[in-house]
């Protein structure tokens, strides 16, 4: 499958090439990058594997590990795990495919699904009103960059032309014995195969006052209308999180003409993706647009009568908040595979088919762990989507990996990280340079490079994100010395020695 990813927002293109721009950010053909989904046939998987209850780790062989490489456990907390192999059916065999989520992941399981049985009933269920949308564009929605008819991926005519049902509903249990998906609404789905893409929620801490009037979150179509309806030029918005989606949202806002301050509990913005210096420069920039940020900051309390009118934190500060938006992560919708008695971690526990401890239950997207991996990005939904309906339809596809990059563009600022950018010991060494508000660090240990930070400049990302992936020395990329003279120093001091 030659499918292109854009590595600026997420969204994916197929085809033979690349696009000239991305029809999502407008991000150059420079920005994209070839995104492998093994689609050929995988052969016989072994269908004797024990699960690590601590790490979720998956072990392939007759008897369990004395010991869990990857977390140490004794061998004896292990569990069997069936993935199933030997049930594996062709096409001919699975007449019924239910998809439980109408994600990037629910609709591209769906369209593989559909592409591998042509003649197979596909029905995909969603909890959400609307048709599938890019859950990505929500902050530009909010920002009025773009229109909400602009949101929607696929039209109800590709539906019907694909002959995929699609329910408005919510699925409220799953009788794995008799294979049938209950709704809310009573009625019952049989399935052969169920693929479950019921991806995540916003997770609010339990902060006193997190129920009260003008408290959200922004993870769907529906949340996004409210915060519009909502929105008045000048109105005080408290943005709780400075991850990606929390200052996305808190640029939109402003722009908006709200009056905007950025809650952080870390000492820096994007923790995950920066370190401390880039995410200083990123919090100047955010000073600079006139938003106000603390960073170190705790929340204490949500304040007010039925309707929020402020956070305290744990510092004593009172924020004034008309309202006030929750970015602190999410959790996988794992509820119903807990209740069905499916074997779940943080996520659904899959292996590499992306099956699940039910040989006909199969899990993708943001609801799915794999390899004790929770990506929650787009990208992983729609490769993890593509292989698990090609599996669901019968037919045999792997979900390797995918490399721990992030190329985003956050308030008009080019950000790149890639690689390990947390050293664990010391180990690792940093090298960073600085010039006219543009910075660069890279990591190395044991003589590679392990991990990198572009801000302000992304330019050779793509090369910097080959040279981590290709686990090579250093010594072999010349090219780095002349981005980072320490580099270069430190070479012919070890040359001295």
């Amino acid at each position: 499958m030659k499918t292109w990813q854009c590595e600026v927002c997420g969204y994916i293109h197929s085809g033979a090439e690349p696009p000239l721009s991305c029809p999502i950010c407008g991000a150059g053909q420079d920005c994209f990058t070839a995104l492998e989904i093994s689609m050929a046939a995988a052969g016989p998987v072994a269908t004797d594997a024990w699960h690590c209850p601590v790490c979720s780790y998956l072990h392939r062989a007759p008897e369990p590990p004395s010991n869990c490489p990857v977390c140490s456990a004794t061998g004896s907390l292990f569990t069997p795990f069936h993935c199933g192999a030997a049930s594996v059916a062709s096409s001919d065999d699975i007449q019924r495919i239910v998809i439980l989520g109408g994600g990037i992941a629910g609709l591209t399981a769906a369209a593989e699904a559909r592409r591998q049985a042509p003649h197979t009933s596909i029905t995909l269920v969603s909890r959400e009103q609307s048709l599938p949308y890019y859950r990505l564009n929500l902050t530009r929605f909010l920002a009025g960059d773009i229109s909400e008819s602009e949101l929607q991926i696929e039209s109800g005519q590709w539906f019907e032309e694909h002959a995929i049902q699609y329910v408005h509903a919510e699925a409220t249990a799953l009788d794995r014995e008799q294979k049938q998906v209950r709704l809310r609404d009573g009625r019952l789905l049989d399935y052969d195969r169920l693929v479950l893409t019921n991806g995540a929620h916003p997770f609010i801490p339990p902060f006193p006052g997190a129920t009260r009037d003008g408290v959200t979150v922004l993870r769907t179509l529906e949340d996004a209308r409210a915060i519009l309806q909502r929105l008045r030029p000048g109105m005080q918005l408290v943005c709780i999180g400075g991850g990606l989606l929390g200052l996305e949202t808190a640029g939109a806002l402003a722009r908006q003409g709200a009056t905007v301050t950025v809650v952080e509990g870390f000492a820096s913005l994007l923790p995950r993706q920066l370190p401390p210096r880039a995410g200083s420069l990123l919090r100047q920039r955010l000073e600079a647009q006139g938003m106000t940020v603390f960073c170190g900051e705790t929340v204490k309390e949500l304040v007010g009568d039925e309707s929020v009118q402020g956070v305290l934190l744990e510092s004593g500060r009172l924020l004034p908040a008309d309202l006030v938006v929750v970015a602190a992560g999410v959790r996988p919708n794992s509820y119903l595979a807990r209740q069905a008695g499916l074997t779940v971690h943080r996520g659904i526990v899959v292996d590499d088919r992306l099956i699940s401890s039910d040989p006909s239950i199969l899990a993708a997207g943001d609801v799915a762990e794999h390899r004790g991996m929770l990506y929650g990005i787009w990208p992983a939904g729609y490769a993890q989507g593509a292989v698990a309906g090609c599996n669901a339809g019968g037919g045999t596809a792997l979900f390797g990996a995918l490399a721990a990059s992030t190329r985003i563009k956050v308030l008009d600022v080019d950000l790149f990280s890639c690689g390990q950018i947390h050293p664990e010991d010391a180990s690792t060494t940093v090298y960073e340079s600085e010039h006219d508000g543009v910075y660069r660090a890279i990591y190395c240990c044991d003589g590679q490079l392990t991990g990198a930070v572009l801000y302000g400049d992304t330019a050779g990302a793509g090369r910097l994100k080959e040279i981590v992936e290709s686990g090579r020395q250093i010594s072999e990329f010349p090219e780095l010395a002349e981005l980072f003279p320490r580099l270069a120093a430190s070479r012919e001091e070890r040359k001295k020695v």
